[in-house]
């Protein structure tokens, strides 16, 4: 080979066309790389991913549990590490003015729109290892992988991972800090929300030498026009795929959330002197009224008629309604006193943006006509609301085919089933991905987990998910994102058309 390489007399165009034809010849082994034997990649996107997972998994500020917030000690040091895995995996790497870390790969003379696939390093206080990291790390995994087999380099648009600093909320009880400055929603009165110590966002960025600026903020902002995708992979956090039996699933949306906060008033006193004829106790008014929720969400149509509301609802509107009282507080909480004042908090979510807002609208009347009833004042506050995020029907498509291309190619290796239909979820949690839809089109995959156990250290996936969900991930990049390789045909017609 190098002898004729080195050939004097042949003309240049020859010595490309045999060096092209050479290296073409090599590229179908390489896309069929076997690493372990098998040709499923398993050394990386399940052996080295759960360990990288547990190695994330114990970088935490809190000691003998997992706690990583929003510029936290423990998330500098994560970022290193993730960095580190990016740069691993071929990517060229920064942090941005909120925290992002961004990982890309930029193709020669591309002018596509980019796909970008992220998730959230922060966690909640006493986390599991998986929520958010998963997403991160099989998302570079799956880029490691395409390196290996030399089709990085054969991209037809750039490909960016990036970890979102902030999700949770938890530092600062505002969710999507990182992903809501990429997609250019972040309002600069962010800079001066403070955590429960008083110091604020611009505090805690300009601790870790951000510029902690507005028109900093601005620079993290992804333009539309640059942007063509965003995909996401989750861990489900809820028990459906476990049900079905199916490591793997596709979200058609994501729901749509209001936060109420439900305060009564009543008549504090004595518990042994006062008659219960004569007592106005918010105690009992509040219990009542969970449990009004409770059967207005369990059976809407009860309350909801159709003169009044939504005689255009159809059950399928009505699905995956859930509504939930997660704090009650009471005052002077003694167990000898009568309570003079009980607050509760109301989660009310829906993929139907007009049932969601139809059960608060609802709910609030029934407060007020139980209230009444027992003699308490009430007041329903409205502390948040958020519409409800569909998927994009293409994207969607394109990863149920991945998904199932996936678990037909593991079907003879691992305990996947058979390829069949790909389970079609909704989302009752809220993602990224929700914050990415004000920037471009969103995708997500969810993952099995195990009794749909999340924010707890029982958080629980099957390394033969966490493998299954990186391989999908290379399918949905190389069937949406690769060019085909190059052949010795196609090379040699190439070359003729330079000379």
């Amino acid at each position: 080979m190098a002898a004729l390489l080195s050939c004097p007399r042949r003309h240049p165009s020859v010595h490309l066309l045999i060096l092209t034809l050479f290296i073409a010849s090599l590229l179908p082994i390489l896309d069929g790389l076997e690493l372990g034997g098998d040709g499923l990649y398993r050394e990386i996107l399940r052996d080295e991913t759960v360990l990288r997972l547990k190695e994330l998994g114990k970088i935490s500020d809190g000691e003998g549990y997992l706690e990583r917030t929003f510029l936290s000690p423990a998330s500098i040091r994560a970022s290193h590490v993730i960095i580190s895995w990016m740069k691993d995996a071929g990517l060229t790497t920064w942090i941005d003015q909120m925290g992002n870390i961004h990982g890309r790969f930029e193709p020669t003379n591309s002018t596509k729109e980019a796909l970008l696939i992220g998730s959230h390093m922060d966690t909640v206080i006493d986390a599991g290892m998986y929520d958010g990291s998963l997403g991160i790390i099989c998302a570079i995994s799956a880029l490691k992988v395409l390196k290996l087999t030399g089709k990085l380099q054969r991209l037809t648009r750039p490909v960016e991972v990036i970890a979102f600093s902030d999700e949770e909320g938890v530092r600062f009880q505002t969710t999507f800090l990182g992903s809501a400055a990429v997609a250019g929603t972040l309002p600069e009165s962010i800079l001066r929300v403070s955590d429960k110590s008083g110091t604020t966002v611009q505090d805690v960025l300009k601790l870790n030498s951000f510029e902690a600026t507005a028109a900093a903020l601005g620079q993290a902002k992804y333009s539309p026009e640059s942007v063509g995708s965003y995909v996401e992979v989750h861990m489900e956090q809820g028990p459906v795929l476990e049900a079905l039996r199916y490591p793997l699933g596709v979200v058609k949306g994501i729901a749509g959330q209001t936060r109420l906060k439900v305060i009564i008033n009543g008549s504090q006193g004595h518990a042994g002197t006062v008659p219960m004829k004569l007592r106005r106790d918010p105690m009992v008014a509040a219990a009542e009224l969970v449990l009004t929720l409770e059967t207005l969400c369990k059976q809407p149509n009860k309350f909801l008629t159709y003169d009044e509301e939504c005689g255009c609802f159809t059950e399928e509107s009505l699905a995956g309604l859930v509504c939930t009282v997660g704090e009650l507080l009471t005052w002077p909480s003694a167990s000898n006193v009568i309570p003079g004042q009980v607050n509760f908090t109301v989660d009310i979510r829906a993929m139907d943006d007009k049932v969601r807002e139809t059960i608060v609208t609802s709910f609030s009347r029934l407060v007020l006509q139980r209230c009444d009833d027992r003699l308490v004042d009430c007041t329903v506050e409205k502390k948040h609301a958020a519409s409800a995020t569909p998927c994009d029907a293409e994207l969607t498509s394109q990863l149920e085919r991945a998904a199932r291309s996936t678990l037909s190619s593991m079907t003879t290796m691992t305990s996947s089933p058979a390829a069949a239909a790909v389970p079609v979820l909704m989302s009752g949690a809220g993602h990224d991905a929700m914050a990415m839809a004000r920037l471009t089109k969103v995708g997500m995959l969810f993952v099995r987990c195990r009794r749909g156990v999340s924010h707890s250290p029982e958080e629980s996936v099957l390394d033969d998910d966490v493998w299954a969900a990186g391989l999908a991930l290379v399918n949905f990049v190389d069937q949406n994102a690769v060019a085909p390789a190059t052949t010795p045909e196609t090379a040699t017609a190439e070359v003729a058309a330079e000379s």
